[in-house]
């Protein structure tokens, strides 16, 4: 299948979409699931219970000795002390979803996001280890954004000219956003100050996906179409006396 069809968009006077999405199966379910996840994690951290961070969330050093599940179920838990982490989360994932589930189709929706997942904590696991003497090993990396920002880059190459509205406020193209999201991302992920937010998680899921997209763990389909390329831009050539066909090639 083609994973750069330009899907449909709902449209109005300037172009901006609009309309509410409905919510569609497997991002209900992945909804339901981090909202279940989210509300035992609250009554584990207020009744002084074990926390699923250390257990489910990414922690590099044990990550490092085995606990390589870490890299999936991080995904589903969010901080039990913020619902605005949840939130958030859950409004993108809603939003820029359900198109692509619509688009896709259930299963394949489903694969890209988990793969965009994993890629995020293997990212988040080994920036940890790199850094490990900064105490980095020890912190448990948890949230779904590292699929979230696989699911934006996601929609800014399937609706790449889909009118959206960034911050609710600035109306662009959702591949402008994408970028935009991702510059702002890439530079916290190497900011001396970045807060307790893991961006390389973030920058994991949106590069992972981006090679998803590509389908570049398909070594010999990307040499040949790198080489393809090259070729392509060797032997252009603009036929002078052929002006209503300018995008033609010719050897």
């Amino acid at each position: 299948m083609s994973y750069y069809r330009q899907g449909p968009f709902r449209s109005h006077g300037s172009g901006v979409t609009i309309g509410i999405p409905s919510v569609t199966p497997v991002v209900r379910a992945l909804i339901v699931a981090c909202g279940a996840t989210w509300l035992v994690q609250v009554l584990l951290h207020f009744a002084g219970g074990p926390a699923l961070e250390q257990i489910l969330g990414v922690v590099p050093a044990r990550v490092a000795v085995g606990w390589v599940w870490q890299v999936a179920t991080y995904m589903f838990l969010h901080d039990p002390r913020q619902m605005l982490h949840i939130l958030f989360n859950m409004l993108m994932l809603w939003m820029f979803g359900a198109d692509l589930e619509r688009h896709w189709g259930g299963r394949e929706f489903l694969r890209y996001y988990l793969i965009c997942g994993v890629g995020g904590g293997v990212f988040a696991a080994a920036m940890g280890l790199l850094f490990a003497g900064g105490g980095h090993a020890e912190v448990a990396t948890i949230g779904a954004s590292g699929a979230i920002f696989g699911v934006i880059v996601a929609f800014g190459t399937v609706f790449a000219d889909r009118t959206v509205l960034f911050m609710m406020l600035f109306p662009m193209r959702a591949r402008t956003m994408a970028m935009i999201l991702f510059a702002i991302t890439f530079f916290y992920t190497f900011a001396q100050e970045a807060g307790n937010v893991s961006h390389i998680g973030h920058l994991g899921g949106a590069v992972v996906g981006y090679l998803y997209l590509r389908r570049a763990w398909r070594v010999g389909n990307l040499v040949r179409e790198l080489r393809w390329r090259v070729r392509r831009r060797r032997f252009r050539v603009m036929p002078p006396d052929d002006p209503e066909d300018p995008d033609r090639w010719v050897n």
